[in-house]
């Protein structure tokens, strides 16, 4: 798939959790998310500093911050939290027809809204499903690269099969599941592992910690 295309998919990722957030009333912009001790509203205004903050602006930030990750994320965040959830929803919905990805290949940053978002919803109890395509991409994204997660570390060794799309990689004991749900935990969500079968399983368990 080429960077047109991509793009294309993180728009679309990114209306649809914007559609999904405009239906939420204010004690649902409180709720810890799946990466705590961050709120939804923390992990909204992570995704829009994400697709709002172009490469130069990302380095002097970091500059700033004296290289020090978390102060940088810090200073991003607080901007993009803005002084209500209101103002964390305009940040995230301004960014939607972005294309920045600063540093990072534009998988990585479809994998940030895909995974984000489940992030959200499922502490919400509430079904949030991003496209086939998406997750695919991420998929395959997320077993050949550790560029923001040890994703490529988790499936090493494994055989990673989806049983809701045609998604098969790998050798070794095997993983099985929905194709989501296997992206979730390659991305260190350990609440998808009840979902997945397979007599590697255990081992991805292990590694997880």
């Amino acid at each position: 798939m080429d960077t047109t295309q991509l793009w294309s998919l993180v728009r679309a990722e990114r209306e649809t959790l914007c559609e999904f957030l405009g239906n939420l009333d204010q004690s649902h912009w409180q709720q810890e998310s799946l990466c705590p001790p961050w709120t939804v509203r923390h992990i909204v205004a992570h995704i829009a500093a994400a697709g709002s903050t172009a490469t130069g602006a990302w380095l002097a930030n970091m500059l700033r911050s004296g290289f020090n990750t978390d102060r940088h994320n810090a200073r991003l965040l607080e901007k993009f939290l803005g002084d209500s959830p209101d103002q964390t929803f305009d940040n995230f919905q301004n960014s939607c027809g972005n294309s920045i990805a600063a540093l990072n290949p534009v998988p990585a940053l479809l994998g940030e809204v895909v995974v984000h978002s489940q992030d959200i919803a499922v502490p919400l109890g509430i079904t949030l499903q991003p496209g086939a395509e998406s997750i695919r991409e991420v998929a395959e994204f997320f077993v050949s690269d550790n560029f923001a997660v040890n994703s490529k570390t988790l499936a090493k060794g494994l055989k990673i099969v989806a049983v809701d799309q045609e998604f098969a990689v790998g050798t070794g004991p095997e993983v099985r599941g929905k194709l989501l749900d296997i992206v979730m935990v390659l991305a260190g969500r350990r609440h998808g592992l009840p979902q997945l079968e397979g007599d590697g399983v255990q081992e991805l368990q292990r590694r997880l910690g």
